[in-house]
């Protein structure tokens, strides 16, 4: 199942397994190159680096995460999200305004809400926002100009158990594949008692 309203390109499946798939695993070098080196790696020198790599081996710079290797830069652009969040009567209304501060335009974001509690089975979802799992909401903004009008996006859903709290954690799962020049901030955690008070992020 995958999210193509209004031009979202990237399928559930894909922006799901983008936002957990953060940790870059770096594979040892092979035991050969110790040998070439005439080092044992299980007998490293002194001063020598572990994992078999001769000493004399000049440090391989690394590239920045979402990016390869001799492939053109990405375009950069500074996705924002900002508006408030409300919890009363069983209800978490939730108002957010996402832009994009430029300098390149975005094809499409997609917007993920996590909940402290579980929600409800059955919730009234806006036309461009899904369920995605017991307390996750994903929602498309679809594209977005450098320096170009926000895009708004309206929630009122509903926790399951009638908690006195709710901590909502808001973050860009998917960006068009843009670089994002200034992360935090559209990245949230907001702490919502059951007071009806708005708090904004």
């Amino acid at each position: 199942m995958g999210l193509t309203r209004r031009g979202l390109l990237m399928p559930l499946s894909a922006a799901a397994a983008m936002a957990a798939a953060m940790t870059v695993l770096v594979a040892a070098a092979v035991p050969e190159a110790a040998a070439s080196a005439g080092t044992s790696p299980e007998a490293p020198t002194s001063g020598a680096p572990t994992f078999g790599v001769p000493a004399s081996a000049a440090p391989v710079p690394e590239a920045p995460v979402g990016e390869v290797v001799g492939a053109a830069p990405l375009p950069e652009a500074d996705l924002s999200h900002h508006g408030y969040v409300s919890f009363s009567g069983g209800h978490i209304a939730i108002r957010i305004r996402s832009e994009n501060l430029g300098p390149s335009d975005v094809t499409a974001s997609t917007v993920r809400l996590r909940f402290s509690a579980p929600l409800a089975v059955t919730q009234e979802l806006p036309y461009d926002c899904l369920r995605s799992g017991k307390a996750t909401v994903l929602c498309e903004t679809g594209g977005l100009r450098s320096g170009g009008g926000a895009r708004q996006t309206a929630l009122d859903l509903q926790p399951a158990g009638g908690p006195d709290e709710v901590i909502v954690r808001l973050d860009t799962v998917w960006n068009g594949g843009v670089r994002d020049t200034d992360p935090k901030n559209n990245v949230h955690q907001v702490l919502a008692p059951a007071t009806g008070d708005a708090y904004a992020f």
